[in-house]
């Protein structure tokens, strides 16, 4: 994995968490590292351990120059699209670093350029670059955290476990429990799609 794509620009690695979900908001992290930040344990996050993903979360946030998370919630990702939603949700967190980047890493084949700052898309970028390893760390322990409490409010979904992703339990629950106010309405819910839409 390399640190860094080029270093005459200070970088900012963009990734997000949630997209394919059927609940639950869409949480995008945005981190720029310092020039000689390693940890062995650093990857893409769906590659780590949860118990990994914790200890590094701590890591990046003490040790990143700068670095900030933002999310956007079912009802908007249901206005405008969940890969709108994610491009904006990145935004949010680009909005928020204390540091303004001069060029951003994101993972993925496609974003929405942000203000006047170049870009570079990269498939599998949380695999290649650190600072987008990082941003998916960011963002998925983020996410996990907040599931983790919704499902405090909806325990029959299954939440701390799958995340709001389209699991057989969670598809299960739907189908015994239909929606609750935080189920992505425009995404296929249901297993068989009916005239329940």
């Amino acid at each position: 994995m390399q640190l860094f794509f080029q270093d005459k620009l200070t970088e900012a690695g963009c990734d997000e968490a949630g997209r394919g979900c059927l609940a639950g908001p869409v949480f995008a992290a945005s981190v720029i590292l310092p020039k000689d930040f390693f940890h062995p344990l650093l990857n893409d996050s769906k590659q780590v351990s949860e118990k990994n993903r914790d200890e590094l979360r701590r890591v990046i946030e003490a040790e990143a120059v700068s670095y900030a998370v933002a999310s956007i919630d079912n009802e908007e990702i249901d206005r405008i699209n969940i890969l709108k939603a994610s491009f904006k949700a990145m935004h949010l967190a680009l909005d928020k670093l204390s540091q303004k980047p001069g060029l951003l890493l994101i993972d993925g084949n496609r974003f929405i350029r942000y203000k006047k700052i170049p870009h570079q898309c990269f498939v599998k970028g949380d695999e290649r670059f650190s600072s987008i390893a990082a941003a998916s760390i960011l963002a998925k322990t983020y996410r996990d955290e907040y599931m983790k409490q919704m499902h405090g409010e909806f325990p029959h979904y299954g939440w701390d476990t799958n995340k709001g992703y389209g699991t057989p339990e969670h598809r299960n629950a739907i189908e015994q429990h239909g929606l609750c106010k935080y189920h992505r309405r425009s995404f296929r819910l249901y297993s068989i799609q009916t005239e329940l839409f």
